[in-house]
């Protein structure tokens, strides 16, 4: 038994759930979510809870349950409190703008790093803070992931892309006798 799966989640007011055939469609005042589940979980919406129950008692579909309770819920979520990971640029000359649907970075390569933003994420830079939000948790924290592996931040100097309450451990450099 899942102790997510059984759980019943609550549908705030100015939430809408649709579910058809296989499809969950979650529309709120912050966005419009939509994911195909499996069949192997039956998702029913009573008024203002949505409740899931396997259709068979197997290993993978008690797998299956929690995770998408889970995925249900980061849904609602997402719709009316968009999700928000912020990433901290540290090093000299290391920056990043916005320019149209295109994220340019200048990490100490010789060249400019540009990558394209997906149409349901927002991006800004204030400074040498980026901070990305969205409603999908998956995605925010997919482009995020994506940035930071661009430089992760090294452990001498602390230059890099990291999360904002990362803590890089810092090494000690080489000792002059």
């Amino acid at each position: 038994m899942s102790r997510v799966g059984k759980q019943i989640i609550q549908i705030p007011s100015n939430t809408e759930v649709k579910v058809s055939s296989g499809f969950v469609d979650i529309k709120g005042p912050k966005g419009t979510l939509s994911k195909k589940f499996s069949d192997a979980i039956e998702i029913k919406v009573d008024g203002q809870n949505v409740t899931l129950m396997p259709t068979k008692e197997d290993l993978e579909t008690q797998a299956l349950w929690g995770t998408y309770a889970s995925h249900l819920a980061n849904m609602i979520e997402g719709v009316n409190n968009p999700y928000v990971k912020k990433l901290v640029i540290e090093g000299i000359g290391y920056r990043a703008e916005v320019s149209g649907t295109n994220l340019v970075l200048n990490l100490g390569f010789s060249h400019q790093i540009k990558v394209e933003i997906p149409a349901e994420l927002k991006v800004t830079v204030d400074k040498n803070i980026l901070t990305v939000s969205g409603a999908d948790k998956e995605l925010v924290g997919q482009f995020a992931s994506k940035i930071r592996a661009m430089k992760k931040p090294e452990p001498y100097k602390g230059k890099g892309i990291r999360y904002e309450k990362e803590v890089v451990r810092r090494k000690q450099g080489k000792k002059s006798v």
